[in-house]
């Protein structure tokens, strides 16, 4: 079978953003487009240097403690 009658038999409309190369069962992990970037001490603050990578703790269920 080829890639597109898989595809169609699934009712599959937009593939998978994977490459084609890769292995099944094997983790693939895109790269960091880069952009924006916090200053330095507010960097080290919150442990980042991307503010898109910024994702604090906050507790249980999303509430402050």
């Amino acid at each position: 079978m080829t890639d597109d009658i898989i595809l169609r038999s699934y009712n599959i409309k937009d593939p998978s953003p994977l490459p084609d190369d890769t292995v099944p069962a094997m983790a693939y992990v895109p790269f960091q487009e880069f952009g924006d970037i916090y200053e330095d001490l507010k960097a080290l603050e919150c442990g980042t240097l991307f503010p898109v990578l910024n994702k604090p703790f906050l507790g249980k269920r999303g509430d402050l403690r």
